[in-house]
């Protein structure tokens, strides 16, 4: 008992790191504010404190990796985080604003995205070190988050009310679900280096594209988003087109080495005891 207490005591003594994990709990925040803003009825709000979650979610791994800040608890407490603030609060949000009345469906509907969720940040744990490095092995769960936010933001910009029967709302809530934990490869954006020198004009266009959003922010940051989803499903197209034209010419290429093997006699095949004959009678 001594032993285990020591250890537990030692334990604690390592600490935390005070940063990542304070912007990794704003994020929290965020995503508590929205349950609390979809449960009274202020949907806009709730999907704007989705989208503050995870402009939070990106930072704190940012901080962390340029403070060489990284530690396991971090990576627990951001998956859980990022359970409640991407999987839960756009499950609630998605649920109130528009599926309620679909009555069970609606419901459901919300769980699976809520489920999905949960099983994407599983497999992204376990997977994180070696097959989630440079690509992401289905459709992040942010993003998800952010197609439900920056949607009902859109939706609100040009119509007052939520949209009615909900059908629509409940087929985008059940692809992003399975997006989710497909295989689809999706760029990660831990490969881009801001530490090392880029051309200038990559700044001009990081410039550029904040004052794009800015000009109309209800549309462009749901058309981004977007984007980052088409992306995916494009470059999964195109690589599995590629393959396959490989796998063709792979086949046509095996092909006359196969035939070269037989030699025609008067028009059949020579096999090798005709060609063991041939040679007894040129003996």
């Amino acid at each position: 008992m001594r032993v285990r207490s020591k250890k537990r005591r030692e334990g604690m003594r390592r600490g935390v790191f005070l940063l990542p994990n304070l912007l990794t709990t704003a994020s929290l925040f965020c995503g508590f504010f929205s349950v609390v803003k979809s449960l009274s009825g202020d949907f806009v709000a709730a999907a704007w404190a989705i989208l503050f979650a995870g402009l939070f979610d990106l930072l704190d791994g940012r901080v962390a990796r340029l403070a060489r800040a990284e530690s396991q608890f971090g990576i627990e407490y951001d998956s859980l985080v990022d359970l409640s603030s991407f999987g839960l609060a756009p499950g609630v949000l998605v649920y109130t604003w528009a599926l309620q009345g679909l009555g069970k469906l609606g419901w459901l509907a919300a769980f699976v995205y809520f489920a999905c969720g949960a099983l994407r940040l599983a497999r992204f744990n376990v997977q994180h070190d070696d097959v989630e490095n440079e690509f992401f092995q289905g459709l992040p769960i942010p993003v998800a988050a952010y197609v439900i936010g920056t949607y009902v933001i859109f939706h609100h910009h040009y119509y007052v009310f939520p949209p009615d029967g909900g059908w629509s709302v409940a087929a985008i809530t059940i692809a992003l679900a399975l997006l989710m934990v497909t295989t689809i490869r999706y760029r990660s954006l831990k490969t881009l280096d801001i530490r090392s020198r880029n051309p200038f004009f990559v700044l001009v266009l990081v410039v550029m594209g904040i004052f794009v959003v800015a000009i109309r922010p209800e549309v462009m940051m749901m058309t981004l988003t977007l984007a980052y989803v088409a992306s995916g499903l494009v470059e999964e197209a195109v690589t599995l087109r590629q393959s396959r034209r490989f796998l063709s010419k792979l086949k046509g290429s095996r092909a006359p080495k196969d035939e070269s093997r037989f030699e025609l006699v008067g028009g059949r095949d020579l096999g090798e005891g005709d060609r063991a004959a041939e040679n007894q009678g040129e003996a």
